[in-house]
C-alpha cells in the first residue's frame, strides 16, 4: 500500500519538521556596544504575567513611569547630562557602553546575578572573554542571556547568550 500513511512514518515526518523549526530557531551569541531596551523588557515581563501583550494605556504608563525616573535621573547626576550616551539613554532608553551603573538598572532594572569573580566573567562571556578580559571588573546577569560588563561602574562591554530552544 504506496499511499497509506503509516504512524512510523507520521512520527518520522514529525520528527523532520521539528528538526527543520529548530534551525529558525538559532542560537543567539553575540558582542555588542548596544544591549536591550527598557521598553523590550518590560512588554516581554508584561506578556509574562498577563498572557497578553501590553495595552495602548498599559505602554503609555509605562513610558511615563520611565521618563519621570529618567529625569530624576538626570536632575541627581548633572554630569550624566552631557555624556555621550543621554541619547540612548533619554530617547532610546538602550543600555550602550559608557553608561553607569544608575542608569542600567533604572532602564534594565535590578540584575539576576552580580559576580566580580573573573571566573564566573569568563564563563559569562565565553568565546569573548579575550576581548572583554583585563576591561571589566564585575558583571551583571540579566533575563534573555544579557551580560553587562562594567569598569569602575561604567559600562564597558555587553554579551547575550541565548542557546536554541
Amino acid at each position: 500500500m504506496l499511499g497509506r500513511v503509516t504512524p512510523p512514518r507520521v512520527g518520522l515526518v514529525l520528527l523532520l519538521l521539528l528538526a527543520g523549526c529548530a534551525t529558525f530557531a538559532p542560537t543567539i551569541d553575540q558582542r555588542t556596544s548596544q544591549g536591550p531596551t527598557a521598553t523590550e523588557f518590560w512588554t516581554v515581563r508584561t506578556m509574562q504575567q498577563t498572557g497578553r501583550a501590553p495595552s495602548f494605556e498599559e505602554k503609555r504608563h509605562f513610558d511615563e513611569q520611565m521618563d519621570d525616573r529618567i529625569g530624576r535621573y538626570l536632575r541627581e547626576n548633572q554630569d550624566a547630562a552631557s555624556s555621550l550616551t543621554l541619547m540612548s539613554f533619554r530617547s532610546l532608553k538602550q543600555v550602550t557602553v559608557g553608561m553607569d551603573t544608575g542608569q542600567v538598572e533604572i532602564l534594565l532594572g535590578p540584575p539576576l546575578t552580580t559576580t566580580r569573580d573573573a571566573a564566573q566573567m569568563q564563563n559569562f562571556a565565553r568565546h569573548h572573554w579575550p576581548e572583554i578580559r583585563g576591561k571589566a571588573d564585575e558583571a551583571w546577569s540579566y533575563p534573555y542571556g544579557w551580560v553587562v560588563y562594567f569598569s569602575k561602574s561604567k559600562v564597558v562591554d555587553i554579551t547575550q547568550h541565548l542557546p536554541r530552544t
